[in-house]
């Protein structure tokens, strides 16, 4: 699961000396619950594809409500946080996220498919407030030097919440619709009312918390939103971080069908695989923030995509376990890629920063975009045709890592960037 690890898209942020331990675990449950209710989206693609009879690219609509609305809400987001505050928009994000899990009780009631996607909808809204509001605690609280240590724990906390997502999907969702054949929806309420309670639960709590107070102040200028994209390392990691979540999001979504189909399984015994795939990010962090201590950034991002598009390529030239366990073992590839490409993305962008980061939030969008396509891919073709979508992606993630990443280009390639104030 994708985090932005700074400031929202309109703000900077600045923290006087205040005790600022109680906010960790309050980030921590945070990002625990958006790792959970994110990747709970990968057990609902083959869920809903059953109970409704879908076809692939309908089903992908689950991942495309969920991850268009960071297209459309990072921005608006960031005014909001800016207007009311970030312990305020903490408590709105966790109360908007309860509106949208709680629906999903009366839509298992009327058992409409698109009354389930507005509830994703609103849910997403929730989350995405949720990350613009904390996502900068996590560098500002405490000493500069802890930052990195600070963030990677509480990413590993959010990828615990991935990890297990999967397996409760198994347990609560896809094993109890045999309960529910007639109206197979049923399966959704009680997790989903249970996640509601929880939700509201935390809001209350967050409320109540003395939490440090930061002082936010806009950042302004007269074509600052075209300047930022003169940065030449920005403008490709846009582009390579809308691939990575694309890809990411994509292979998470349809791994419980492939493995269903690979295996020639059910679809409840393949979806406890999908908790390998997320399990993979949670261990390759924490190897990855080591290896990032003494080796240089583009390196490190350069053999995980090499590793991730061989592990694609020999997965869709096999079969049977050997097939599965290497598309699976793509998601520790994955693991260092996201916060990799987004340090490289902001580097030198100085005072541009925060509107670089709502330009960094906004590209989250590519997990909608790619896994649509990719479920219209397996409609119309078959699964090797399907997997060349994320492949592609990691190509171009790869160009990234050899040199798009550069802030000015190797004259030899013919491309020349200079510098937004100059």
């Amino acid at each position: 699961m994708a985090h932005i690890p700074v400031s929202g898209p309109h703000t900077a942020v600045t923290v006087p000396n205040q005790n600022y331990t109680p906010a960790l675990p309050v980030l921590a449950v945070l990002y625990f619950m958006m790792g959970l209710i994110t990747c709970l989206n990968d057990t609902l693609v083959p869920f809903f594809k059953n109970s409704f009879n879908l076809t692939y690219t309908q089903s992908a609509l689950v991942q495309f409500y969920f991850f268009f609305t960071y297209g459309i809400m990072s921005v608006p987001a960031g005014w909001l946080v800016e207007k009311i505050g970030f312990k305020r928009a903490m408590v709105t994000g966790f109360l908007v996220a309860a509106i949208g899990t709680f629906l999903f009780f009366p839509a298992s009631m009327m058992h409409k498919y698109y009354f389930f996607l507005a509830a994703l909808f609103i849910l997403a809204i929730g989350v995405v407030l949720l990350q613009v509001a904390a996502n900068p605690f996590i560098t500002i609280l405490g000493p500069a030097r802890t930052a990195s240590s600070r963030l990677t724990l509480i990413q590993g906390v959010g990828a615990l919440g991935t990890t297990i997502a999967p397996l409760l999907g198994t347990w609560l969702i896809l094993n109890r619709a045999k309960e529910f054949l007639q109206q197979p929806g049923e399966s959704l309420r009680l997790p989903y009312l249970c996640i509601t309670g929880f939700l509201v639960l935390i809001a209350l709590v967050v409320s109540r918390i003395n939490l440090p107070k930061i002082s936010t102040h806009s950042e302004t200028g007269k074509g600052i939103g075209t300047k930022i994209f003169r940065f030449r390392n920005l403008k490709f990691g846009v582009i390579a971080l809308f691939c990575y979540v694309g890809a990411e999001v994509s292979i998470g979504s349809f791994l419980t069908n492939y493995i269903s189909d690979t295996l020639t399984i059910s679809e409840n015994q393949a979806n406890s695989f999908v908790a390998f795939y997320w399990g993979g990010m949670l261990v390759g962090r924490f190897i990855g923030a080591a290896l990032l201590r003494f080796l240089r950034a583009p390196l490190v991002l350069t053999f995980c995509v090499l590793m991730a598009i061989l592990l694609i390529l020999f997965s869709v030239n096999s079969s049977g376990s050997v097939a599965v366990w290497t598309m699976t073992g793509v998601g520790l590839c994955n693991s260092v890629m996201f916060a990799t490409i987004f340090s490289l993305a902001v580097t030198g962008v100085g005072k541009y920063a925060t509107k670089a980061s709502g330009w960094l939030s906004t590209a989250i969008v590519g997990g909608a975009v790619v896994s649509f396509f990719q479920g219209w891919l397996i409609d119309h073709f078959n699964w090797t045709v399907a997997f060349m979508l994320p492949l592609a992606c990691y190509f171009f993630i790869l160009f990234f890592a050899l040199n798009g990443y550069k802030p000015k280009a190797d004259l030899r390639l013919g491309i020349q960037t200079s510098h937004p104030d100059q």
